[in-house]
């Protein structure tokens, strides 16, 4: 491995661990093929979104560069290998769930291994994934949203994007990956829904209130084509028109669109901090219990697949009924 690397000063933030990451050595192209086997044999079995494979691809190739192809690579890591680079993620601040993440694309990556015969034994067979808490989601109060949501410059075409992907987000409860995602043919503006592609490939049909048509509806009509200069959107990779542009006609990534949701935090007052992306979705989710929601139409607009995991947002809805209580309640 690259001591170099290994011995550098800790990572404090995502933005550290990227560069760390970034700064290891090239990955060799035996592990890069065997790496690209088991992503083709993940979506064909699995059906797995885009950016699940996307996070499979990264979490493998950071360890297989780590290992920087010594001692044979992906193939011939032993059990105390892999602690050693779990350990070296710890040191450098990746969290119990990205590390417990991290092993379950292991133990299907080394699974794979040993059904094609590629290896005779598997080094996460005894490795233990970290204990997570259970944190509740983070949501943003109703007053936050809206301060949120009114700091795009509506002057720009930017802006006025901006502001319709904001809206959208918190309108719909969408995840990023769908957000950024999502291709012009997936509105219908005059049906007032939004249809969306989830994870596992699941489709979704959300509807929208008149707020977030409004702004979509002036964000097609006269940001976008300002945005795309009077030429034709080009198709994405997966063949379809992006709705969301930049003034380059190709779609927003997911870094992008974090950074700003960052700086409107910032003009708005909220501590960037405390706020993602995936704070609209939860905050989407919780307002809407908080206003009396059922439990299983929400699990049907999230797109989850099981109700166990929609649950949890119970759990923050009573916790905003215990405030509630215990500021107003003459004995709280």
């Amino acid at each position: 491995m690259n001591t170099a690397v290994v011995d550098c000063p800790p990572a404090r933030s995502p933005a550290q661990r990227r560069q760390l990451v970034g700064a290891l050595p090239a990955l060799v192209p035996a592990d890069a093929q065997r790496i690209a086997a088991f992503l083709d044999t993940a979506w064909a079995e699995q059906g797995l979104s885009r950016a699940s494979l996307e996070s499979y691809r990264r979490d493998l190739e950071a360890l297989a560069r780590w290992r920087n192809g010594q001692h044979g690579g992906l193939l011939q890591i032993d059990r105390a290998g892999l602690l050693a680079y779990l350990a070296w993620r710890s040191a450098h601040g990746w969290s119990p769930r990205s590390t417990a993440r991290l092993l379950s694309v292991l133990r299907a990556f080394y699974a794979l291994q040993l059904r094609t015969g590629a290896r005779s034994d598997d080094p996460t067979a005894l490795l233990d994934s970290p204990q997570r808490g259970r944190s509740l989601p983070r949501a943003v109060s109703e007053a936050q949203i809206a301060g949120l949501l009114a700091a795009p410059d509506l002057a720009s075409p930017e802006g006025l994007r901006d502001r319709a992907m904001l809206e959208l987000m918190y309108a719909a409860g969408l995840r990023v990956s769908e957000l950024v995602g999502l291709p012009a043919s997936g509105v219908n503006l005059r049906q007032g829904v939004v249809r969306v592609t989830g994870k596992g490939s699941r489709e979704r049909l959300v509807p929208l209130g008149a707020e977030s048509l409004y702004w979509l509806e002036r964000y097609l009509q006269q940001a976008r084509p300002q945005l795309a200069g009077g030429r034709a959107v080009a198709a994405a990779g997966d063949g379809q028109v992006p709705l969301f542009i930049t003034a380059g006609r190709g779609p927003l990534s997911r870094q992008a669109y974090w950074g700003l949701v960052k700086r409107y935090a910032l003009l708005a007052g909220i501590n960037p901090d405390r706020i993602s992306p995936h704070s609209l979705r939860h905050s989407f989710a919780t307002h809407l219990l908080n206003h009396g929601a059922d439990l299983r139409a929400l699990q049907m607009l999230l797109g989850h697949s099981s109700l166990s995991t929609t649950q949890i947002y119970t759990l923050v809805a009573r916790e905003h009924l215990k405030q509630l209580h215990r500021h107003h309640h003459p004995r709280g």
